[in-house]
């Protein structure tokens, strides 16, 4: 007797897992100008200030989500995560437009979230010109090294500051394709965090950084 409440919390589960859309696309135009986003937390993996994260007015994009709190403490990563959401593999991307940072000016995509210490990203700097993709566990953060190249620290890639742009991750298993602008810069193969995660976006020290359109387009093993 005791199968059958069993088999029927696997359907639901099954149902759920199923029903989720295959494609979510998150902006901030009903969100209230001057407030945190709906359905977002915030963390801080380091030290210093946390962030400040708060939806803005941009010209010519509407409304976008900021983080506005300019703390130059080296080791400080703000970061906001989607609640609404967890994923192993999908198609993933933002827009973004670094504003300011005398320090740093990055944005930073996450994925396979766990907490403030365990996760995924990919980082755009528009000081150093470069793209790289970092596990950060345990609070450690580590430079992971690219697929089938002798480079350990990413790719230069004109990131230019003001401007908007796309950081796009096709995350398929142990396999992380990355996009700057529809441009592939490159792969890496990493196996730390297999299981499924939230997503979310991430900034470092200084910087003062918007972004818009967080995308999630599921893959079939993703579910």
């Amino acid at each position: 007797m005791k199968a059958v409440p069993i088999v029927t919390a696997l359907l639901l589960l099954w149902l759920a897992v199923a029903a989720a859309p295959a494609q979510t696309k998150i902006n901030f135009d009903k969100d209230k100008t001057g407030a945190p986003p709906a359905h977002f937390t915030t963390a801080l993996t380091g030290q210093g200030k946390p962030g400040v994260w708060i939806v803005m007015a941009d010209s010519g994009q509407g409304k976008v989500l900021a983080q506005t709190d300019a703390d130059a403490t080296g080791y400080r990563f703000p970061l906001c995560v989607y609640e609404k959401l967890s994923v192993k593999n999908a198609d993933l991307s933002v827009k973004f437009k670094t504003v300011s940072g005398d320090k740093d000016q990055v944005a930073g995509l996450l994925w396979r979230y766990r907490d403030k210490d365990n996760y995924y990203l990919v980082r755009a700097n528009a000081l150093e010109n470069n793209v790289v993709l970092y596990k950060m566990q345990n609070g450690k953060r580590e430079a992971l090294p690219l697929k089938g190249e002798s480079n350990s620290y990413g790719k230069k890639a004109k990131v230019a500051a003001g401007q908007w742009h796309t950081l796009r991750v096709v995350v398929t298993d142990n396999l992380f394709a990355v996009y700057l602008n529809d441009t592939k810069l490159y792969d890496v193969e990493d196996a730390t965090f297999p299981e499924a995660g939230k997503i979310g976006v991430w900034t470092k020290a200084d910087s003062v950084t918007y972004f818009d359109d967080l995308e999630v387009k599921r893959s079939e093993s993703g579910r």
